[in-house]
């Protein structure tokens, strides 16, 4: 899908979001300044969240709380051994109920290897192309392929 614009990130992200469920680990791939924390903004406000959305470079997670769920936000950019995720208890946040949304996902090893949806957002001339790939079974992104 191709989107022009930080808007139409965070607007895709916001239709996206309704296919978020406890328990999902999605994954974000792409260059620096692809729009990975931009369309996770727009994942958030469509979540309901109405705050700043700040990118956790340096402090690796920003964690929210939307109508009682946890929403943990990894940036593994500045990771440089994957046992650095290990040992601060990252592994405690892949759970049933929590949503972890992780930017940089080959940086944590094997933590973060078996996402429900990996995001690719490459550059183009015109904007931006995102597409996904599901890892599991889930029709509210099968029905909404062409969203």
């Amino acid at each position: 899908m191709r989107v022009v614009g930080e808007s139409e990130m965070v607007a895709l992200g916001r239709r996206w979001a309704r296919c978020l469920q406890p328990g999902t680990v999605a994954s974000f791939r792409g260059d620096l300044g692809a729009g990975k924390t931009t369309l996770v903004r727009g994942l958030l406000e469509g979540l309901g969240y109405k705050g700043i959305v700040r990118s956790p470079t340096f402090t690796l997670i920003e964690s929210y709380t939307i109508a009682d769920i946890s929403i943990h936000h990894f940036d593994l950019y500045r990771v440089e051994d994957p046992e650095e995720l290990e040992l601060i208890g990252c592994r405690d946040y892949l759970n049933n109920q929590d949503i972890c949304l992780v930017e940089w996902p080959d940086k944590g090893g094997d933590l973060f290897s078996s996402p429900a949806i990996a995001f690719e957002i490459s550059h183009t001339k015109e904007g931006r192309d995102v597409a996904y790939r599901l890892f599991r079974d889930d029709p509210c992104w099968t029905e909404n392929e062409g969203l």
